[in-house]
């Protein structure tokens, strides 16, 4: 009888952890709403938030970066996708000229990206 009422106990408490999810930011999307030219800081803020990170290329010129990692099949699944990491990462580079977005540039990066470097034959330049 023990067993059954522990089983009762903490199934529910294994099932209601796979129901947890996080918010997730869609960067391909949100790039879409900033437009070069017309957005502003304001709006770059209300769309996407803080950037993760921020730096000053001159002066009146900032950029400021949004990335998420993209997690793959394994990666999303309850538990076991913390120990995985993730396949790659989407970038969001916006610049900023005084207050006026100039550009907008959406980038994403898998890790098979750099695969070809194992497959090339290197040869020494002379």
């Amino acid at each position: 009888m023990r067993p059954v009422v522990l089983i009762c106990l903490l199934a529910p408490l294994l099932l209601l952890g796979g129901c947890h999810t996080k918010p997730v930011r869609h960067l391909a999307s949100d790039a879409a709403l900033i437009k070069p030219g017309q957005s502003t800081r304001q709006d770059v803020l209300r769309y996407l938030g803080e950037p993760n990170g921020h730096r000053t290329v001159s002066p009146g010129v900032e950029e400021y970066v949004y990335y998420e990692d993209q997690q793959g099949t394994f990666g999303k699944m309850p538990m076991v996708g913390s120990w995985i990491g993730p396949e790659g990462y989407e970038m969001i580079l916006v610049t900023l000229n005084g207050d006026i977005v100039s550009a907008c540039e959406f980038r994403l990066f898998k890790e098979a990206d750099q695969d070809w470097v194992d497959d090339f034959t290197w040869e020494k330049v002379k």
